[in-house]
């Protein structure tokens, strides 16, 4: 069953790059790959968030949401399956970012997009501010499959882990409110 879903995966990742492999794209997705290195682009927006009164809160959900999916997606789920990168399955496979180090399942850059996408989404009234999250959230994890660094299974893994732990983090703000409030 593995051996299947890793065929199925290197296939659709050369169907992703016969179809959407161009100059553009091969300047512009290393970029938009760095935007999530580390999460650090949802870690200046919580720090921005808690810097408000307003959206502290937000901020702090956004937070705890990053810190579980890197907890149980680099700290556990890494470990667990230790799945070898795409590139290293493809001899002679020339990168067009530095080769990342950690193991492939999940996808930590979608884990952190998705976790933030799904806490500003449960947070926000303004559906326009969690459209462009989701769509940034959607590029970066797509440009991780472009550049060979992900199969298509770390990356559907890193959105199910992100919106978990988003949602443990949503969960773990109203058991402290309920405590707070008593």
């Amino acid at each position: 069953m593995l051996t299947y879903i890793q065929a199925v995966d290197m296939k659709l990742l050369q169907w992703i790059a016969g179809f959407a492999k161009n100059d553009f794209f091969d300047f512009l997705m290393p970029i938009v790959t760095k935007i999530g290195n580390k999460g650090m682009i949802w870690i200046v927006i919580a720090l921005v968030l808690m810097a408000t009164k307003k959206y502290r809160r937000h901020g702090i959900v956004l937070a705890g949401a990053l810190l579980i999916g890197v907890i149980l997606g680099d700290g556990f789920l890494k470990k667990i399956f230790q799945r070898p990168r795409p590139f290293e399955e493809i001899e002679g496979m020339k990168l067009l970012i530095k080769a990342p180090t950690t193991y492939s399942f999940p996808s930590g850059h979608t884990t952190a997009s998705f976790g933030a996408f799904w806490a500003l989404h449960k947070k926000f009234s303004d559906k326009r501010v969690t459209a462009g999250v989701f769509l940034l959230a959607a590029f970066i994890s797509f440009s991780r499959m472009y550049l060979f660094v992900h199969y298509p299974t770390d990356i559907a893994a890193g959105v199910i882990l992100g919106i978990a732990s988003a949602s443990l983090a949503l969960k773990a703000e109203k058991a402290f409110e309920s405590k707070k409030v008593k």
